[in-house]
Parts: C-alpha cells; sequence; structure tokens
C-alpha cells in the first residue's frame, strides 16, 4: 500500500524564499571580510565561479526533485540509484545531522546578534526559545513555515538591497577607483591568483546550496513540476546576484586592505555611504538572516529525519504524521537535538561536519543522477538538465575540490561521524535484537481475562468473549470473580464462606460460569471475595497479581448522571491498572463481521487489537471506520479519503505488525462523527461494534465517552467498549491535549444530538 504523504501547501513564492532567504544567512557578512583578505578585489571573481559551479549542481537536483517529487533530497535520488544500503544511510543521516548542526549554529548566532540590542540577554535561553518556536510552526503546518519565510526574507531582501543601491548611488560609496586600486588581481603571478581564488571559491561554495532546502520539501511543494526547477534557479540566480553585487560595494567603498580578515565587512563600508542608519539596519540584516537560515535548516533536518523514518533506516516512528499532516515526531527529536546541541556550545566544533556533510551529500546526489539516468533513460523527467553529462562531472569535480581544501579539522571530524554512523549501521540490528530479547525475559506475561461475575446470562456471554480471547492468545486463561459485600475479616473464611453460599444466587452463577467455559475449552476456575464494594474486590484482585491483561464485564445499563461516578465500570475505568472492557449485548451469537471505529488514541489500538484476536478466533472480518466531518471541498475530499485510508493502514500495522488480509479500510464524510459510525452500523448486519474510549472516561460524568456511551445505546448490534491501561502521567497530559484542542462539547437539543469529543480514540 502507498505511503501517507506530506500535504502540498507550498506555494512558489514561499518556495523561493526558502531557498532564497535560507540561503543568504549570517555567513554573507563575515565571509566578505575572509574572501578580501585571500583574494583582494578578485573575490568578485570567487563568487561568480563558485556560483557558475552551484548551477551545475542545481540543474540536476532540478531535474532529481522533479523526478521524485518526494520529501528528503539527497537520500531519495540515491536510494533509487543504489538501494537501501549503508550509502543511502550515510547520505540521509549526514544530510540530517548537517542541518539540525546548522540550524543549532544559526540559533547560536541569533541570540549573539540580538545581545548588539539588549547586551543582558541570555545566549543560551534566547537560543532555546528560537528553536523552540520554529519547532512548533514546522508541527502545526508547513505553510506557517513558508509564510513566516516570506515576512523575514522579505525585510532582509530589501535591507540588502538598500545596502546595495545605496552603496552604488550615494557620493561617498562605490567607485571604481577604489575597487580596483592596486590591480583586481594582487598577487605576482596567475598560477597564484588561480590557486588563491579556487581556495576562496572553496570558502564560499556552500553559501550557495539553497536548493537543498527546496529539493527536503518536494513532497509539499504545489505543482512541483513547474515551481522545483523555477524556485531553485531563481533562489540561485537571487543569491548570486545579491553576493557579487554585496562584495563589489564593499570593496569598491572601502579599500580591500582595511576589511581584509573582518568579520565586520559590511558595517565597515555601510558607515560611509549610510552614516545614521546603516549600521543598525545590518545588524537587523543579520538578525534577520540567522531567523531564516534557522527557519530553512529545520525544515530540511525534520524532513530528512521523516524520509529516513519512511524508509526504514531510521526508526520507523519518525515517519509519523500528526493531524494537519506534518512529521511531528521528526520535528520534536530533530528539535530536542537541535536544542541540546545549542545548549552545551558545541556549534563551532560541529559547523565544521555541517559543511563536511553538505558537501558529502552533494555529491553522492549528483552522482545518482548519472547512475538513474543509465538505469532509467526512459524514465518521465519533467525537466532534463541540460549538457548532461557536463553537469554532473564539473559538480563532481567541484565537491572533491571543496573538500580537499575544506579545513583539515572539518575532513578529520566529518570522517569521524562517517565512521560512527557506519559503525551504528552494522550494528544497530544485532544490537536491537539483543535489547528485544533482554525486554521479552524480563516482561511480565500478563495472561490472566479476569471476569467480573454478576448474573448467569451476563456471565456466559462474557466466559464465551473470554474464551474467544484466550485463543488467539498464547497461554492465556480466566478467571470468573465473584465479590461478596462486607468488611474483611467480618465474615467467614474463604472455605467457610464457599459452604455459606451453597446453593445461593452467586454459587449458581459460579458453576454456570465454570460449566460454560469447560464446554468453550477455556481454562478457567472461579473465586469469591469480600469487600465493601464490587469495584473495590476487583481492584484488589488486580492489585494482588501483576498478569491480569484483561477486565471483562457487563454493561451497566441506562445510568443517571448523579449514578455514573459510583457505578463498578465507572471505577474500575478510572482506578484499574490493566484493560478493561464492557459489553453490551444484543444476542451475540456467531461473530462474522466487526466494526472498529479508529482515532488513533490508545484505546482504540485496543479496540482494533480485540477486533483481530476475536476475528482470528472466530473467522470473521473487520471493518476499520474512520469517519471525517463534512469539512472538504470536492477537490480536497479524494486526496484527504486516500491520506486517511493510509493513515488507517498506519495505525493497524502499528498495532498488529502487518494489515490482516481479514480487515477493510473505509472512511466516510458525515456531519458528525457519532452519525457516521451509528450509519455504518445500521448500513450493515454488523455482529459487534469494537470501540475505544474516548479521554472523556477519566471524566465523572461519561463512562466511556459521550460518544461512545450514545453509540452503544443506538447500534442495533452487539458492542465492546474498552479502555487501554497506562500510566496517570501519560493520561493525563493526552487529556490535557485533548482539551487544548477544544475540550468536549455538551450535548443539545434531543436524544439524538451528541458530543463530538474524541470521538475516535
Amino acid at each position: 500500500m502507498t505511503q501517507r504523504k506530506l500535504k502540498r501547501k507550498l506555494g512558489l513564492l514561499q518556495l523561493i524564499m526558502l531557498g532564497t532567504a535560507g540561503t543568504i544567512a549570517a555567513e554573507i557578512f563575515v565571509l566578505t571580510g575572509h574572501a578580501a583578505g585571500m583574494v583582494g578585489p578578485a573575490t568578485v571573481v570567487a563568487l561568480i565561479v563558485a556560483g557558475i559551479f552551484s548551477y551545475s549542481i542545481a540543474l540536476n537536483y532540478c531535474e532529481l526533485a522533479t523526478m521524485y517529487p518526494v520529501t528528503g533530497g539527497g537520500v531519495t535520488y540515491v536510494r533509487e540509484a543504489w538501494g537501501d544500503n549503508l550509502l543511502s544511510f550515510l547520505v540521509g543521516s549526514m544530510d540530517c545531522i548537517s542541518s539540525t548542526f546548522y540550524a543549532a549554529l544559526s540559533a547560536v548566532g541569533f541570540a549573539y546578534s540580538l545581545k548588539v540590542f539588549i547586551p543582558a540577554l541570555p545566549v543560551v535561553p534566547v537560543a532555546l526559545v528560537t528553536i523552540g518556536v520554529f519547532i512548533v510552526l514546522n508541527i502545526l503546518d508547513v505553510s506557517n513555515v513558508g509564510n513566516v519565510q516570506i515576512v523575514l526574507g522579505s525585510f532582509l531582501l530589501l535591507f540588502l538591497g538598500v545596502y546595495i543601491v545605496a552603496g552604488l548611488v550615494m557620493p561617498n560609496g562605490f567607485h571604481w577607483d577604489t575597487f580596483v586600486k592596486g590591480g583586481i588581481f594582487i598577487y605576482p603571478t596567475w598560477t597564484e591568483n588561480i590557486t588563491k581564488i579556487l581556495s576562496t571559491v572553496a570558502l564560499v561554495y556552500c553559501s550557495y546550496i539553497g536548493y537543498e532546502v527546496i529539493a527536503h520539501d518536494a513532497e509539499e511543494v504545489e505543482n512541483p513540476s513547474r515551481n522545483i526547477p523555477i524556485a531553485i534557479l531563481v533562489s540561485l540566480t537571487v543569491c548570486a546576484l545579491i553576493y557579487v553585487l554585496i562584495a563589489l560595494v564593499t570593496l569598491g567603498t572601502v579599500p580591500w586592505q582595511q576589511v581584509a580578515g573582518s568579520e565586520t565587512a559590511l558595517t565597515d563600508a555601510v558607515v560611509h555611504f549610510l552614516p545614521t542608519i546603516g549600521v543598525p539596519m545590518m545588524a537587523i540584516a543579520g538578525i534577520i538572516a540567522t531567523l531564516t537560515s534557522v527557519n530553512a535548516a529545520l525544515l530540511s533536518g525534520t524532513r530528512e529525519a521523516f524520509t529516513l523514518g519512511r524508509s526504514g533506516l531510521w526508526p520507523r516512528f519518525m515517519s509519523k504524521l500528526s493531524r494537519f499532516r506534518t512529521p511531528y515526531i521528526a520535528c520534536l527529536v530533530i528539535g530536542a537535538i537541535t536544542a541540546m546541541v545549542a545548549a552545551i556550545g558545541l556549534v563551532d566544533l560541529l559547523s565544521f561536519v555541517s559543511s563536511g556533510g553538505f558537501l558529502f551529500v552533494l555529491f553522492f546526489a549528483n552522482l545518482a543522477m548519472w547512475r538513474l539516468r543509465k538505469l532509467r533513460p526512459n524514465a518521465e523527467r519533467p525537466f532534463r538538465a541540460p549538457l548532461f553529462p557536463v553537469t554532473v562531472w564539473v559538480t563532481a569535480i567541484a565537491c572533491l575540490f571543496v573538500i580537499a581544501s575544506s579545513d583539515w579539522r572539518a575532513i578529520v571530524f566529518g570522517s569521524a561521524v562517517l565512521v560512527l554512523f557506519t559503525i551504528f549501521y552494522y550494528t544497530r540490528g544485532p544490537i536491537g535484537k539483543f535489547f528485544a530479547a533482554r525486554s521479552k525475559a524480563t516482561t511480565k506475561t500478563r495472561d490472566l481475562i479476569l471476569i467480573a461475575a454478576s448474573h448467569p446470562k451476563t456471565v456466559r456471554i462474557l466466559v464465551q468473549l473470554a474464551s474467544i480471547i484466550a485463543t488467539a492468545s498464547e497461554d492465556a486463561y480466566a478467571m470468573v470473580l465473584s465479590v461478596r459485600k462486607g468488611v474483611p475479616g467480618s465474615l467467614p473464611t474463604t472455605p467457610q464462606l464457599q459452604a455459606k453460599i451453597s446453593g445461593t444466587k452467586e454459587q449458581n452463577v459460579l458453576k454456570h460460569a465454570l460449566s460454560h467455559a469447560l464446554s468453550q475449552n477455556l481454562a478457567a476456575y472461579t473465586k469469591v471475595r469480600t469487600a465493601p464494594s464490587v469495584a473495590q474486590g476487583i481492584l484488589e484482585e488486580i492489585n494482588r497479581r501483576s498478569n491480569v491483561m484483561i477486565v471483562l464485564t457487563g454493561w451497566p445499563g441506562v445510568l443517571k448522571p448523579n449514578e455514573i461516578s459510583e457505578n463498578p465500570v465507572k471505577v474500575l475505568l478510572q482506578r484499574a491498572q490493566t484493560n478493561v472492557a464492557s459489553l453490551l449485548d444484543r444476542g451475540l451469537g456467531d461473530i462474522r463481521r466487526i466494526l472498529v471505529p479508529v482515532g488513533g488514541g490508545p484505546h482504540s489500538r485496543l479496540a482494533i487489537r480485540l477486533a483481530y484476536e476475536i476475528a482470528l478466533t472466530e473467522d470473521a472480518q473487520v471493518t476499520a471506520l474512520r469517519v471525517l466531518k463534512h469539512s472538504h471541498n470536492a477537490e480536497e475530499l479524494g486526496e484527504e479519503i486516500e491520506d486517511q485510508t493510509l493513515w488507517l493502514a498506519d495505525i493497524i500495522e502499528s498495532e498488529l505488525g502487518a494489515l490482516p488480509k481479514n480487515f477493510s479500510l473505509q472512511v466516510v464524510e458525515a456531519g458528525e462523527v457519532s452519525q457516521g459510525i451509528l450509519a455504518e452500523a445500521k448500513a450493515h448486519l454488523y455482529d459487534l461494534l469494537v470501540m475505544g474510549a474516548s479521554e472523556e472516561w477519566a471524566s465523572s460524568t461519561r463512562l466511556f465517552g459521550s460518544v461512545d456511551d450514545w453509540i452503544a445505546d443506538q447500534v442495533p448490534c452487539s458492542a465492546l467498549l474498552c479502555r487501554r491501561y497506562e500510566p496517570s502521567t501519560i493520561s493525563w497530559i493526552r487529556r490535557s491535549i485533548k482539551d487544548i484542542e477544544g475540550g468536549y462539547r455538551q450535548p443539545q437539543g434531543s436524544s439524538d444530538t451528541v458530543p463530538e469529543a474524541a470521538s475516535q480514540e
């Protein structure tokens, strides 16, 4: 089955700004002075050469990103060319950590830049808050990231445009005589000049790779065949023009000897032609440049992690999508790593790994295009790179040259990271199996099904259900528990108690239960406890054991609001440290068709598990149902149904390990989720509805939840409602999130109206 896809919401302008403003980082404010110290006015030549080299790989990326308009960038192209192997793992991992480290570097740079205006500002907390804000934007909606980039990028381009225009037209700005004073080439021989220019090209080459950001997010781009090539080429052209013109203005305003090696070359120049506003304007531009870099780098890193998870090269949970269809797990993990790197102060050291990692990725992504041209010559290519294979060889030579010209520390650190990743790649399988075996060996077996006894008819059907579940579980058995109300110690001991109840209703219930268990081939026994209440007796039995996997109870019937909180089933739901399920029996016989509404929460996952076990034993068919509320136009509905169908498959596969053949997936649209479930239950002859609790199970006014209780009362078939146990802290967090997302609505109008709450949990 096709995998779930990210939503295409990035327009052309957003894409251009991601490629442009995400590329023009704080380095341009520093590199101009460093480049001038290396080659003087020939800095402009070095920038032009670096730009030309960059066009070769940019054209290749235009072809690759339109051929594979999915997330991932380099790792996607390498995987298509050579398969899922060590090389794909190394390329994807290096790409991801390079973006992550660069985001940390930019966040810290933003904090330091802000200290120019607010000296007392703490660097690390500001960097962490900055990372957190952009991670939240990534989780909520990719269009937020694009819109923020448009706003920030517009100001950045405005300020840099003012710098360039004012520098060219103001009297104290650019002068040709200043620029060429002493000659453009400052070394005595052509060989030395060319060598130094090429070294400068190596220094500035990584400042042009904004097209990587665009390729990473190809799956979220509207009309990718058109917009991706335009965005890549336009953003690269804009960046090249800005870099060249900034260097020209700077070195034509101030002699290169005065700014050689300076990290403030632009502010050194701007005071000559904009003495009042120039310095603060460039300081603000530098601050904005760091923010756009954080935004673009985090977008790249999170999408790369998502791709690695989806392909199985990294843990699968990294590929989970939120209801906004954004990779929220990948965002949280990458955000945490970025924050940790920023907090412990390794960003300068890891910047070497970042630059080296980008070159490593570019080199192999470039070779992937050459291999794909040979492997798939007839594949559809909406954009074909001109001058092939010249673009491939130019890029390969440029990458190798830049790597060879890099700081020795970048080469050493990058090599060390590659070695560590290689070791991890070959050891992750055995290590994972070892810990899985250890976990399995130390995990307590939960194989007891506890049946709460009340009257013969209810116990009989619960025993039948327990027998079905036990058949699908390995070595499961059952206990039928009857609780006799009283104060422990004030009643006879257990043997005396058994004699005392001989011939009573309790004894008859237990006798019938045991007899029916034997007829069902269910290993079972009966037990009587004394306790102040039925719920207390069951809880005591659960607490003294470690192997109760589920408690089965009968449905308590219609309850008044003031009766719910004291009902035994409600008490078990709130306090039992194990799974709880309650059966509303409407003549449950042979089970051939089962309906399971799915919301993705822990309780609906338990419902999937129970439905699967019942269907496995009874040879039944299961329909997993997802209901969409009427909120989609005709164009979006088809895409949303496809995505939700894939989402259903993901949920089932994550719970069961695979999508069973007897499961069918159905996505329907309805005015309310409850109406959609009820309509499906009435439209087909289902024998059993299995439904997980909503987050309202923890409230005192609902049993399993507003929708659950209402559906159980309305459906024509038997209903099994369940609540999966989770620690109280996790449960509280989950309920808090639900409250933040909208809370629970109260019933309105007639009895046919039901609140939506967390209706498909």
